[in-house]
C-alpha cells in the first residue's frame, strides 16, 4: 500500500493524505459508507458512485460469511464482481459482530466460536481463517481478528483482552504473509489497536501493532458505550503513537461531530451505519443541525431545506413531501434520507480536507461541530 502524508494542521493533528490501492485512489481523511452485506442499504451502487462519491465502502466478513457464503462470493469472482463495484473495499474481520453475539459465543485461544444468528449454528473464527475468508471475499484491506472488550471492563480482563487480541494479530499476519491474493489484485492488513480506556494499554497495543508492520493501524473498542469525551481523550492519546507514515483508522464512528472532533486528533478514515441506519428512521444530517423528518413541525413545511446542498432531498423535495413519505412509510422516503445523509458525510470529509489545505480547520470545526449537532 502507498500512503501519502500531504499536508498537516498547523493547529491541530489534523492531515490530509492519499492511499492507493489497485481498486482506485482514496483521499484523507474518509468516511467509508457500510455494505454490511455487499449492500450500502437503500442506495444503488451508481448511485454511491455519481450522486455521493463514495471512495470505498466497508463489507463484513461474518455477515458475508453467512450469506450467501465464501463459495458462492468464489463463483462469482470475489465481491467486487459479485456486487459490481469496481472501487476499493474494506472488510471487518468480524471480531465486533461476534463481540456482539456476547451470549451466543465463546472466546478461546483458538479463536472465537460462536452461533449463527441466522439458523443457531456453530461456527468457529480463527486468525488464520479470518484471512483466508477476506481472501475469498478479495477486499481492499483487511482486518485482523480481534476481541472488543466491553465498556465498562476492569484492567485485569482489559490487559488479558488487549494481549489475546496481540497473539491473535501475530497469526493473523503471518497467515497474510504466507497466503496470496485470490483474483489479481493487491490486499492489504489492518491491525487494531485495544485496550479500552486504560492509556498505558492503548500505548502498549499501539507500539505493539506498529512492531507488526501493518500496512495501516485501526483504533477499536472506542465507541461501545464510553463517554464522547472519553473516547476524544483515548483517540488523540493513541494517534500520539501511530506512524505519519501509514493510514489511521477509527473504527465505528460516528455522529458528524465526532468526525470533526477526531480528524482534528489525526484520524484518517471512519466507518459507521448511523448515517444509513438513522436515515432509515427520519433522522437528517444537516449543515444546520440534526432533523427528525417525522416531527409535526414538518407536515406543513412547504420549502426546500437546503436548496445548495448537493442531494435530491434538499434541491427538489418539499420538507413536508419527505414528512408525508415517511409517515405512511413509503420506500422513496427511505432512498431520499440515506442519499442525502450519505452525501452529506462525503461533503464534510471533502470540506474538512479542503479546510486543512488552506490552513483554517482549527478555527472551524469546533463551532461547526456545536452547529450540526444541534437539533433543530
Amino acid at each position: 500500500m502507498v500512503f501519502t502524508l500531504l499536508k498537516t494542521d498547523s493547529g491541530t493533528k489534523a492531515r490530509t493524505g492519499r492511499l492507493e490501492t489497485d481498486h482506485g485512489t482514496i483521499d484523507t481523511p474518509i468516511f467509508m459508507p457500510v455494505g454490511t452485506l455487499g449492500t450500502v442499504k437503500a442506495v444503488t451502487q451508481d448511485e454511491l458512485k455519481e450522486q455521493i462519491n463514495a471512495q470505498i465502502i466497508l463489507g463484513n466478513t461474518y455477515h458475508l460469511y453467512l450469506r450467501p457464503g465464501c463459495d458462492i462470493i468464489s463463483d462469482g469472482g470475489g465481491l467486487h464482481q459479485f456486487m459490481n463495484w469496481d472501487r476499493p473495499i474494506l472488510t471487518d474481520s468480524g471480531g465486533y459482530q461476534v463481540y456482539s453475539l456476547s451470549d451466543n459465543r465463546e472466546l478461546t485461544e483458538k479463536g472465537a466460536r460462536f452461533k449463527s444468528h441466522h439458523d443457531g449454528s456453530k461456527h468457529m473464527f480463527t486468525p488464520e481463517n479470518v484471512v483466508e475468508i477476506q481472501r475469498v471475499l478479495g477486499s481492499d484491506i483487511m482486518m485482523i481478528l480481534d476481541e472488543c472488550p466491553p465498556y465498562p471492563c476492569d484492567k485485569d480482563y482489559a490487559k488479558e483482552s488487549m494481549e489475546l487480541t496481540h497473539r491473535w494479530a501475530e497469526r493473523g499476519r503471518k497467515a497474510f504473509k504466507k497466503s496470496d491474493p485470490h483474483y489479481g489484485h493487491k490486499q492489504f492488513q489492518f491491525g487494531i489497536v485495544q485496550g479500552s480506556t486504560y492509556k498505558n494499554l492503548r500505548r502498549d497495543s499501539a507500539q505493539f501493532m506498529v512492531d507488526q508492520d501493518f500496512e495501516g493501524i485501526a483504533i477499536g473498542g472506542l465507541s461501545v458505550g464510553e463517554p464522547t469525551d472519553l473516547m476524544y481523550e483515548m483517540t488523540d492519546h493513541n494517534t500520539d503513537d501511530l506512524p505519519e507514515d501509514k493510514p489511521r483508522y477509527l473504527m465505528g464512528v460516528g455522529k458528524p461531530a465526532n468526525l470533526l472532533h477526531c480528524v482534528a486528533r489525526g484520524i484518517d478514515m471512519f466507518d459507521c451505519v448511523l448515517p444509513t441506519r438513522n436515515a432509515r428512521n427520519g433522522q437528517l444530517f444537516t449543515r444546520r443541525g440534526i432533523i427528525n423528518i417525522r416531527n409535526a413541525k414538518w407536515k406543513n413545511h412547504h420549502k426546500l431545506f437546503d436548496p445548495e446542498f448537493p442531494s435530491d432531498l434538499s434541491q427538489k423535495y418539499t420538507m413536508a413531501y419527505i414528512h408525508h413519505l415517511f409517515r405512511n412509510s413509503e420506500i422513496l422516503g427511505l432512498q431520499l434520507a440515506t442519499l442525502h445523509n450519505l452525501t452529506f458525510y462525503l461533503w464534510l470529509m471533502k470540506e474538512m480536507k479542503q479546510r486543512i489545505e488552506n490552513e483554517t480547520f482549527s478555527g472551524w470545526y469546533k463551532d461547526f461541530a456545536e452547529q450540526v449537532d444541534q437539533k433543530i
